[in-house]
């Protein structure tokens, strides 16, 4: 253990995290973030990595910059963290700096300045930020909240509409950056930050880097329509609120979680945008929305039998892909993920499959996590994230859950249970509506949080970089301790 504190010190120490003399004056500093932030409800039978919170991370951004609710975090292969912020969900104290944007007195978010700033801080930062693993900022674009950027950037000429609501970011091989969108309707009340008032968001949009655009798939529809294939720009499919998105380097094909309107998975080419395939629960095309929004919520329904659903409820919140060709999927609305197999020739096409049949249309297996909890709009759901450890067969699975506020640590070959991270609560290494999971080279973990959670955190790993063992094949439930 000794030994294991020591390595931390230096990692922390080299990431900026603690000042050394800091540790030297107070060893208990590190004693309480290994007990308050570490793995806990631990299989007796299994080996996980370690973890614990960098309470230092991100360092502090400049131009008093404050970050809204974080709808998109993702790692790409350079080990940059890359945020998705939403500027328009701060409060008017959050952004008491903020006076720029608006007119008659209003900030771009529409709340009154008559008198200029009301505090020394804060101002909205722009959508897009990019962090080295010390916490650096490199790079940050995009949004209502950076001055002049849509009207240079995002060109309703060329075809880019600036989502309503941000949700969901990827970088992808190649270096592109693919952004989302779940804004249901225009924000209500409008304020000068509203980007587009035509309809929802259903659209994702393609940037380089450094915020230059360059390609939108699908539009701005008024109601879901899961089986589209041709209704957005240039022929692309029309999506309904997107959730994620992943892209496929052998193949080049863009898998879209669409999302929180639309009830499935969406495959397009990640060049021209234009329609491959789609499916939903366990595989199976056509999705049926009508009988998926007459099921009403997942307990409820489950109540009267229905255990197995068919369709994916909304929202289908996260789409990965395992090196191995599996497909995982947050079946948020459901309280599961699903499992699918890319190689599959069903896969995509049209496929018949209501009693989620192994083998079958694709569909691999299935996990409840925390099954019997209230799902949107009682509450959010369960199944919000989910990701891959960085050992050669991606052996942990990391499940995050948006209302029981944890990370499962699974065994991706049998999708037990071995182990949990972070709990409900505002302290270092809690999470409150816990929204994104994602993981650099190295294993360590990187969290967003949405509602009034508006952070992003570190958790450093140590110890086993894989996952093995046997735990519990039920996911979630109360900790006995």
């Amino acid at each position: 253990m000794r030994r294991i504190v020591i390595a931390l010190a230096v990692m922390l120490a080299s990431g900026g995290a603690l000042a050394a003399d800091a540790v030297k004056k107070d060893q208990g500093i590190l004693d309480r973030l290994y007990a308050n932030t570490g793995v806990y409800n631990k299989s007796a039978s299994a080996k996980v990595p370690g973890f614990v919170s960098d309470p230092a991370w991100p360092a502090p951004l400049p131009h008093s910059w404050l970050l809204g609710q974080i709808g998109g975090l993702y790692v790409d292969h350079h080990d940059h963290i890359w945020i998705y912020n939403r500027p328009r969900t701060m409060t008017t104290d959050e952004a008491a700096l903020d006076t720029s944007g608006g007119s008659g007195g209003k900030n771009g978010l529409g709340f009154a300045r008559p008198n200029g700033a009301q505090a020394d801080c804060c101002n909205a930062a722009p959508s897009v930020l990019e962090f080295d693993t010390a916490g650096k900022l490199l790079r940050a674009w995009g949004g209502p909240a950076d001055p002049g950027w849509l009207e240079s950037h995002c060109k309703a000429s060329e075809g880019c509409i600036w989502p309503n609501s941000e949700h969901g970011i990827y970088v992808d091989h190649n270096d592109n950056v693919w952004i989302a969108g779940n804004g249901a309707k225009p924000v209500d009340p409008a304020s000068a930050w509203t980007t587009h008032k035509d309809g929802a968001d259903g659209f994702v949009l393609k940037f380089d880097m450094n915020g230059n655009f360059k390609m939108r798939i699908g539009g701005t529809p008024t109601a879901p329509a899961s089986n589209d294939t041709s209704g957005g720009i240039n022929g692309t499919p029309l999506l309904y609120l997107p959730a994620d998105m992943v892209v496929d380097a052998k193949t080049n094909r863009l898998y879209v979680a669409d999302g929180y309107g639309n009830r499935r998975i969406l495959i397009v080419d990640a060049n021209t945008g234009k329609y491959i395939g789609h499916f939903g629960a366990y595989g199976g095309n056509p999705v049926d929305d009508a009988a998926a929004a007459a099921a009403g919520r997942w307990l409820p329904d489950a109540a009267k039998g229905n255990r197995k659903p068919a369709f994916f409820r909304n929202p289908v919140h996260c789409i990965k892909l395992a090196d191995d060709g599996k497909i995982y999927v947050c079946d948020r609305g459901n309280d599961r993920i699903q499992v699918f197999d890319k190689n599959s020739a069903e896969l995509g096409k049209p496929c018949n499959n209501p009693d989620g049949v192994a083998g079958k249309c694709g569909f691999v297996a299935e996990r409840w996590i925390s099954g019997n909890t209230e799902t949107v709009p009682a509450m959010p759901g369960t199944s919000v994230s989910l990701n891959f450890s960085k050992d050669k067969g991606q052996s942990c699975l990391y499940v995050g859950d948006n209302s029981n506020m944890t990370i499962y640590l699974l065994n991706r070959a049998n999708l037990q249970e071995l182990g949990r991270l972070g709990r409900s609560g505002r302290n270092a290494g809690q999470f409150h509506w816990l929204h994104q999971v994602s993981l650099d080279s190295q294993g360590n973990i990187y969290t967003a949080e949405v509602d009034t959670g508006k952070r992003i955190q570190k958790f450093v790993r140590y110890g086993a970089v894989g996952c093995s063992g046997t735990g519990s094949e039920t996911v979630g439930g109360v900790v006995v301790k």
